[in-house]
């Protein structure tokens, strides 16, 4: 006894104001009865706060509620009736809108966080009486914001210029570097849409030290209202490396990253919560004391890394 759902569109991306069509599949042995058959669609906003990042302030407010973007329901069979055996389906098809009579005009993209998620599933409830359990499945949409409300591509990236040397850094840095010339400069684009690359270029000027790698961080921030206090998250999403060893001076390096669909969403700057992403350029060194410390630890600072972290701001085109 198995019932599943089936979208017409194999990679289930949906943008708003679209009509999702699919169907419900059911295999039976025998026939079975049923009160009423119901498909409905549900679209959250679920916000949680790690005891790791608040401690205190969790136990003090609590679990943050979740924020209902949209919720509909739709019957299929409205009477009692049966599925005979082998394999049934039935067609379905809504409209995909936001309801502002929630309370919140904004209609967020599907994401997926550490702290925030912003989820939308279809379920097909199969109800059968009191004395049998209900059938369900479940299945998620990726939802994408409507596309007259997008901006017309194509649009330029903004490239901003940065300038990375001993002098800039808050931590200091080994003493052979300091002694030493050490710079290194490049622009990167801080307005970058989710479909196209994160896009730039790099140069190493000089450095008395010998260079390891060259990475370029994506990181995500995620803050939550609870209470009167913001609490903020933030956390690598995805890390591409420009470089691999010591370079070549004076030689341009390009910038080429792709943004990870699911895990990165237009930037989102709201009442109780907000998703930000920055961009971060590391530059490790040589050096023995690395070895004392885990390679994928590019966030935290070290002596023999040289950082610079930009703000990110992403949004979507056409």
């Amino acid at each position: 006894m198995t019932i599943e759902l089936k979208l017409s569109r194999s990679n289930r991306v949906y943008c708003l104001g679209e009509t999702v069509e699919g169907k419900i599949k059911t295999i039976f042995a025998s026939p079975v009865s049923y009160q009423k058959i119901i498909i409905s669609l549900t679209g959250t906003v679920n916000l949680q706060v790690k005891g790791g990042v608040t401690g205190v302030i969790e136990s003090l407010y609590g679990v943050v509620k979740p924020i209902c973007i949209i919720k509909k329901s739709m019957e299929l069979a409205t009477s009692a009736g049966k599925l005979g055996p082998g394999r049934t389906e039935i067609n379905f098809s809504f409209s995909l809108s936001s309801e502002k009579k929630s309370g919140y005009d904004m209609f967020y993209e599907t994401f997926h966080g550490g702290n925030i998620s912003i989820q939308y599933l279809i379920s097909a409830d199969v109800t059968r009486g009191y004395l049998h359990k209900a059938l369900s499945a479940t299945l998620e949409l990726i939802v994408e914001h409507d596309k007259a409300s997008l901006i017309q591509a194509p649009i330029s990236p903004e490239l901003t210029s940065f300038f990375i040397t001993q002098d800039t850094q808050k931590h200091q840095l080994l003493p052979e570097l300091s002694s030493g010339r050490f710079q290194v400069t490049g622009n990167i684009s801080t307005h970058c849409s989710l479909s196209e690359p994160l896009s730039g270029e790099l140069i190493v000027e000089a450095s008395a030290v010998p260079i390891r790698s060259i990475d370029i961080l994506l990181l995500r921030v995620e803050s939550i209202l609870t209470g009167e206090r913001i609490i903020s998250d933030t956390s690598v999403v995805q890390i591409t490396q420009v470089a691999d060893g010591d370079v070549c001076r004076s030689m341009t390096l390009p910038i080429y990253v792709m943004l990870p669909r699911l895990l990165v969403c237009p930037t989102v700057l709201n009442g109780p919560f907000s998703i930000e992403f920055q961009v971060s350029i590391v530059i490790s060194f040589k050096s023995e004391l690395s070895k004392l410390y885990p390679k994928f630890d590019l966030q935290t600072p070290r002596p023999w890394l040289a950082s610079l972290t930009l703000p990110l701001r992403v949004f979507r085109t056409t």
